[in-house]
């Protein structure tokens, strides 16, 4: 029997470089943000089961766009996955990621269908000022009458990359300095992959789009 968060259709809807070619919300949106080199479009294939549905690479920084992904599950559960493009060690020009700031900002802070933003952090790394700056600007649009509250969910990826024994400290050590729980993921074993598709849930069912 498959379970409800068996993904049955994913599909690419657009690549927006300007905040002026989002498509029209509609249904509830979930974003994902990271260091360009976290792991984050691994993670979402493995969240999805498909092997190349986002665009991967061996040179951080390959997302340069926001990436709309459609997913409908078992149960007929429809949302979209927003892929943010990756900042830190992101080898592009300075022109080109000024642009992206104000797009990612302006995504968070405006759209009405966002649910939440999940945040990854490589387990290895740790808490670093660019995640701390993030959490800051999620924090500030709370307070947005528009919508319901977007939630932050912090997952620490590559949780395979370190000894066994060592992988729950190094997380206690996350959640202790941003505060809040945080999740671990392996792209590789499938780790966390139930326990992150149960989060991401709950912070759907908290309101319709509808009621946005």
């Amino acid at each position: 029997m498959k379970q409800p968060f068996a993904i049955v259709e994913a599909s690419f809807i657009a690549g927006v470089a300007a905040a002026g070619q989002i498509p029209p919300p509609a249904l509830a949106e979930i974003a994902f943000a990271g260091r360009s080199n976290v792991g984050k479009s691994s993670l979402l294939n493995a969240l999805l089961g498909r092997r190349n549905l986002v665009r991967t690479g061996s040179t951080p920084g390959t997302t340069r766009q926001l990436n709309l992904f459609h997913v409908r599950a078992t149960d007929g559960l429809e949302l979209v996955l927003v892929d943010l493009p990756g900042y830190g060690f992101a080898k592009r020009a300075k022109q080109e990621k000024s642009r992206w700031g104000p797009l990612i900002e302006g995504y968070i802070s405006t759209r009405v269908t966002l649910r939440a933003v999940v945040l990854l952090v490589d387990v290895r790394r740790g808490a670093e000022q660019e995640e701390r700056d993030l959490i800051d600007y999620i924090a500030k649009t709370k307070a947005r009458a528009a919508r319901p509250e977007v939630s932050l969910i912090v997952v620490a990826t590559k949780a395979d990359k370190i000894p066994r024994a060592q992988r729950k400290p190094a997380i206690m050590r996350i959640s202790a300095d941003f505060g809040c729980p945080v999740l671990g993921f392996s792209a590789e074993t499938g780790e966390g992959k139930e326990a992150l598709w149960e989060t991401l849930r709950r912070s759907v069912a908290v309101a319709s789009p509808k009621e946005a």
